[in-house]
């Protein structure tokens, strides 16, 4: 499988902060098939934003890379029917 050009994060642990390398993303809430609409974020020039869906606080760390999330278990890595 090779990576999606968009990197995907979930919140199935209930953690009350996800901090990823991105700045641009889609949260899809909890992992299918207990996601929500795949919305796509942008945090532009601020370091946090919270997903209209599922109201996870997402924040951006630059030491972590593009496709990484603390907890690691928050990265959707596997693909995703569209």
């Amino acid at each position: 499988m090779t990576d999606p050009v968009v990197p995907h994060f979930h919140n199935d642990p209930g953690v009350a902060v996800v901090e990823i390398g991105a700045r641009e993303f889609k949260c899809v809430g909890a992992r299918p098939p207990h996601d929500h609409p795949h919305v796509y974020l942008d945090m532009g020039d601020k370091n946090e934003i919270i997903c209209p869906y599922c109201s996870t606080l997402y924040r951006h760390d630059p030491t972590l890379p593009a496709g990484a999330a603390r907890p690691p278990v928050c990265e959707l890595r596997e693909r995703i029917a569209v």
